[in-house]
């Protein structure tokens, strides 16, 4: 599961850098980072503060809602068949990049193609939501840790 997981960030922050960012690039501004992004730079009491919430809110609490329960009772609507799940998945998927809304055009896909990684990393486990937990909060510590360090400015 922990593989999994792993695996389900890396693609996400690769496909991200190297895809998406690129293609959207061309018709939309880059995803507008959280406000609190440009106060983690350098300061490590905002940083720990931003892993705290990312891995409570973002990673457990969104990962409850989005493939918890809304991919559930999506899949209960086709009798909780593979392929239930596999419609939910991109269903919801959607759902979770529109989610993103704030971030811009370019948030919505990238957050929207998250979720299809998310969702498959869940499918992967055997349906276990911790693998789409750790997978998340994996991607989100990358994203503190780049702006920690000021990566991506």
């Amino acid at each position: 599961m922990i593989l999994i997981a792993l695996a389900a960030a890396a693609s996400r922050i690769l496909l991200a850098q190297f895809v998406i960012e690129p293609v959207t690039g061309f018709f939309w501004p880059k995803p507008v980072a959280p406000a609190l992004a440009n106060e983690i730079t350098g300061n490590v009491k905002i940083a720990l503060l931003a892993l705290l919430l990312v891995w409570t809110f973002a990673a457990f609490g969104e990962e409850i809602a989005y493939r918890g329960y809304l991919l559930t009772r999506a899949a209960d609507i086709g009798k909780r068949s593979a392929t239930a799940y596999w419609i939910g998945i991109v269903l919801v998927s959607v759902l979770f990049g529109y989610g993103h809304y704030y971030k811009g055009a370019s948030g919505v896909i990238d957050s929207g193609v998250a979720g299809l990684i998310l969702g498959t990393a869940y499918m992967l486990a055997g349906r276990n939501l911790w693998a789409c937990i750790l997978a998340h909060g994996f991607i989100d510590t990358f994203g503190v840790i780049d702006a920690f360090f000021g990566w991506s400015k």
